[in-house]
């Protein structure tokens, strides 16, 4: 008997079994690779290098350059309640000149920033205010502090800069006019502004888990109307974020700065540098979530993350040290006065409020070697720089002052609020004998009894009835004649009782040494101006006329 798969076994003959037999199977043919393993390989290195070009991609993505050349998008302004956006007008660069905005730079990579602190706590007041320049190429930057009572050309009254935010009603409106008059006073417009809320200082410290920082006195001060509470020792110590918010913010009390906001400027700049410092090391990078985090929430800047980024990525990468930065304050008269039109009327006094005013030679130093970033060099008439002069007047770096009125000297201030003299009688004017003068022509206009003083009877008077006059005849005569006493004063007639008394006796009118000029009821005779104690005869010349009794009747 064969066996299965002998080769004498016919395929598909039925076995005793009554089973069929079934062919043997054939093996099916291998089907060749699609990838050989070499092609695997390179398929592996292909895909390992195009993760690390996504990541690579990824990571400089968070890096981005800013472009100096892109139009800058206007500012709106956010209703709070109907969330609606309204973009705010230009800015009004006044009659003044306009701050350079383009021009050739000194670096390819050279910026300018202006960083500006939002006090919440205090009404929104923008007391610090910081000029950045940053020439990444060299890697040196400066910082200067304008002082919050530096005079800008405004047209209101009180001309301090930190009035300018709340002038023109807080928000980007308030934002884009201190912009403007930044611009003006330093020459150029910066490419960048940054706004940071107070708040966000103590958080960025608790983000980096402190900072240490050399306070530089005890410092003590409570201020419920802002919530301010700060009680620090004088020393090196690790700040948290609440501490490093009373060191920057710390100003007055019982141990405050003598030279008050001048004072709180240095020691915010020495703050700023020990920050500064401790950013710089590496081992903060691993703290960027916390930090985009504070960022985000309270910073306000036409920089995009990417551009922050970019310069934090600049400094470490490009060896940024503290050294090389700058930390200066505006170069200027921290003790100028001028005169103030508000304070004044509310005193009821004259008034003056104190400025700090720029030297302008510093500032224009300043600005041409380190702030502005352009190869041009600027004059002094291209930096709106604000001077009180030793007249008390003020004036302008640009030839124009927007508040004409502040254009007015001390003495032409004070001289407003000087009290006023009573405004006396005019005296007349007489000649050496008593008689009235014209003040005009120095001609004789008439005398107490119509005549002389010295009784020649040469002397006419007028005629109260006909304007006329009559010369001296002796004669007594009533006012319609004409020959009638007159007032040495005004030159007008006596009224009758002054001449003739009630009880009839005779009418003094003065012996002319100014001690019985009212007539009186003694008897005696009717003396006249002169000086020699004689008798005033309007008609004669023997000096012994006098006015008896009742007047004549009518």
């Amino acid at each position: 008997m064969q066996k299965d798969g002998d080769p004498g076994r016919q395929p598909g003959k039925r076995l005793a079994s009554g089973k069929q037999d079934k062919p043997p199977k054939e093996p099916k043919p291998k089907k060749p690779g699609r990838l050989t393993r070499q092609q695997k390989f390179l398929i592996a290195l292909a895909a390992v290098l195009a993760v690390g070009v996504v990541g690579v991609a990824a990571w400089q993505s968070l890096f981005v350059r800013p472009d100096l050349s892109a139009e800058k998008e206007p500012p709106v302004t956010v209703d709070p309640d109907t969330g609606e956006t309204e973009e705010v007008e230009e800015i009004d660069w006044g009659e003044g000149t306009r701050p350079r905005s383009e021009g050739e730079r000194k670096s390819e990579d050279y910026y300018t920033v202006l960083i500006l602190g939002r006090d919440t706590g205090g009404g929104g007041n923008t007391d610090t205010m910081l000029l950045a320049s940053y020439d990444v190429t060299n890697q040196k930057a400066t910082v200067m502090s304008i002082p919050r009572d530096t005079m800008v050309n405004v047209p209101w009254d009180i001309k301090k800069i930190n009035s300018v935010y709340n002038y023109y009603g807080g928000g980007d409106r308030g934002i884009q006019y201190l912009y403007k008059e930044i611009s003006q006073l330093v020459g150029f417009e910066p490419d960048f502004q940054v706004i940071v809320e107070w708040e966000a200082v103590g958080e960025i410290v608790d983000a980096m888990g402190g900072v240490w920082f050399d306070v530089p006195r005890n410092m003590d001060y409570e201020d419920p109307y802002q919530d301010l509470s700060i009680h620090l020792k004088k020393g090196y110590q690790l700040l948290d974020g609440e501490q490093a918010m009373g060191v920057v913010r710390f100003r007055d009390g019982a141990n405050g700065y003598k030279d008050g906001d001048i004072g709180r400027i240095g020691t915010q700049q020495a703050f700023l540098k020990a920050v500064l410092e401790q950013l710089l090391k590496l081992e903060n990078i691993t703290k960027i979530n916390q930090l985009v985090e504070v960022f985000q929430k309270n910073v306000t800047t036409d920089l995009s993350l990417q551009n922050i980024f970019w310069f934090a990525k600049s400094a470490i990468q490009g060896g940024l040290k503290v050294e090389n930065v700058n930390f200066v304050t505006m170069p200027g008269n921290y003790n100028a006065y001028a005169y103030s039109r508000s304070v004044s009327k509310m005193l009821g006094k004259y008034s003056v409020q104190s400025y700090v005013t720029p030297y302008p030679n510093e500032l224009l130093e300043l600005v041409n070697n380190e702030l502005s970033p352009y190869v041009e060099v600027f004059t002094k008439s291209d930096l709106d720089i604000m001077t009180v002069n030793s007249n008390g007047s003020v004036s302008s770096s640009t030839g124009h002052v927007e508040d004409s009125q502040a254009t007015n000297t001390t003495a032409y201030w004070k001289s407003l609020w000087e009290p006023k003299e009573e405004e006396k009688p005019e005296e007349p004017v007489t000649d050496e004998n008593g008689n009235l003068l014209d003040p005009e022509t120095g001609e004789i206009i008439g005398n107490v009894n119509g005549g002389t003083s010295d009784g020649s009877g040469t002397g006419t008077v007028t005629d109260p009835g006909t304007g006329g006059t009559t010369p001296g005849s002796g004669e007594s005569t009533g006012p319609e004649t004409g020959n009638w006493p007159l007032d040495p004063v005004t030159g007008e007639p006596l009224p009758p009782e002054m001449v003739y008394p009630e009880d009839g006796t005779t009418a003094d009118l003065g012996t002319g040494d100014g001690t019985d000029a009212v007539p009186g009821a003694d008897g005696e005779t009717a003396a006249g101006p002169g000086t020699d104690g004689t008798t005033a005869d309007p008609g004669t010349s023997d000096g012994g006329f006098s006015i008896i009794g009742p007047p004549p009747a009518a």
